[in-house]
């Protein structure tokens, strides 16, 4: 398969929410680098993300468009609550309890998920034109440096997607900060642009969870 590339624009909006909606693979611009796309809820599609990042069962985080899309698939704490309110949208994923609805396919049959809104105003038109919610992992093959451009995405991915969504270099270059919140105490998965020392204040103010 050769992937289609095209602009971020209007256009683009239509033509990957219609790619989605039929269980397809996208690759978008974000507020952090590149991500490779489709519907989180379509079991299908996710084992597509799989085969494409060929890589093993890990679970797929999946980027919202608003705190409305959140809580259909995440149940949120006092904490998470208050950590979105300060740095959503942005470079932040809260590993929260899943909902049912997701599919054991996306979250490799764990009963919690990686969600976050990004802090990219095309990223979310998209979201919320492809229904709100898109798997949001970083559009490389495992192992591999996640890409800022929408050019290092169609060298890794090229044959694996549809079409791929050109917005330019993605502003901050680096994947996101990952924080789980499933535990007794949080737990930093993965250093990001959002610093643990700040993520400490926030919930220090709250005053446990």
């Amino acid at each position: 398969m050769l992937s289609k590339l095209i602009k971020a624009d209007r256009g683009a909006l239509r033509e990957a929410a219609e790619v989605v909606r039929r269980g397809g693979l996208i690759i978008y611009p974000t507020d952090t680098v590149y991500g490779l796309g489709c519907d989180p809820l379509n079991p299908e599609a996710v084992e597509k993300v799989f085969q494409a990042k060929g890589r093993g069962r890990k679970p797929l985080p999946v980027l919202a468009s608003d705190m409305e899309d959140v809580e259909r698939i995440a149940e949120l704490s006092g904490i998470a609550s208050r950590l979105a309110e300060v740095f959503w949208p942005g470079p932040l994923t809260l590993v929260l309890p899943r909902k049912p609805v997701l599919p054991d396919a996306l979250t490799c049959g764990l009963p919690s998920v990686g969600v976050r809104i990004p802090g990219h105003d095309f990223a979310i038109e998209l979201i919320r034109a492809c229904g709100g919610l898109l798997v949001g992992t970083s559009a490389n093959k495992s192992g591999r440096p996640p890409p800022r451009t929408a050019q290092e995405a169609l060298e890794e991915l090229g044959e694996m997607v549809e079409l791929i969504i050109d917005g330019g270099p993605a502003p901050l270059g680096v994947p996101s900060t990952v924080l789980d919140l499933t535990g007794p105490e949080p737990r930093l998965l993965r250093e990001g642009p959002i610093g643990l020392s700040d993520i400490l204040k926030v919930i220090e103010a709250v005053g446990g969870r």
